[in-house]
């Protein structure tokens, strides 16, 4: 039984199909944009439907951008011998967020996961090596997650390469800044350790 008006539960459904949106949290959305002035409901409205027309994967990358290429490979001061592996969109932004990394991405929209279906026919390997091949690529950074998937992902990838010569690396892994040595799991300390640098 519902108690809502049809309108509201139907938006109260919509939100609660995005990913970590909870019953409740998707009440509290809903209800939140029903008590937003009309002017403000139609500018989120736009700008979702905007970004859904406009937005589609860099030709180059595949990361989502608006212009093709993206800024990023278009840019003239990226060191274009670079290129670091990112699973999603969100990982460029957060890798360029810490402003250390000064080179081109590649983005695979994904990782191998045979439990969910997943082979590397489905997520953009092709179109890596088309790169590697195509262009004076030096070294190839490896920057998946730190699971199952990622680390399944990152050893595929690094056994295609291979043959080409081109050096492939894997970021490190291990205890986060701030973290303690007691908290931390087996696999995050030996991930730490193998992943040591000389001081």
């Amino acid at each position: 039984m519902t108690y809502y008006a049809a309108p509201v539960a139907r938006l109260v459904e919509e939100f609660e199909k995005l990913p970590g949106i909870g019953h409740k949290t998707a009440q509290r959305l809903a209800f939140h944009i029903l008590n937003l002035p009309e002017e403000k409901v139609e500018s989120l409205a736009g700008a979702i439907r905007e970004a859904k027309l406009k937005i589609k994967y860099c030709s180059v990358c595949s990361n989502l951008t608006d212009v093709d290429p993206c800024s990023i490979c278009r840019g003239g001061t990226r060191d274009r011998s670079v290129i670091c592996v990112v699973e999603d969109p969100k990982d460029v932004v957060a890798m360029e967020k810490t402003r250390e990394f000064k080179g081109l991405y590649h983005v695979l929209h994904g990782a191998i996961s045979p439990m969910e279906g997943i082979g590397p026919e489905d997520i953009k390997i092709k179109e890596l090596l088309a790169r590697i091949s195509g262009e004076n690529v030096r070294e190839v950074i490896l920057a998946t997650n730190p699971n199952i998937e990622g680390e399944a992902t990152a050893m595929y990838i690094s056994k295609l390469i291979r043959p080409l010569g081109v050096k492939t690396t894997r970021i490190a892994h291990g205890i986060p800044v701030g973290g303690n040595l007691e908290y931390a799991d087996e696999v995050t300390l030996a991930k730490a350790l193998e992943g040591r640098r000389e001081i």
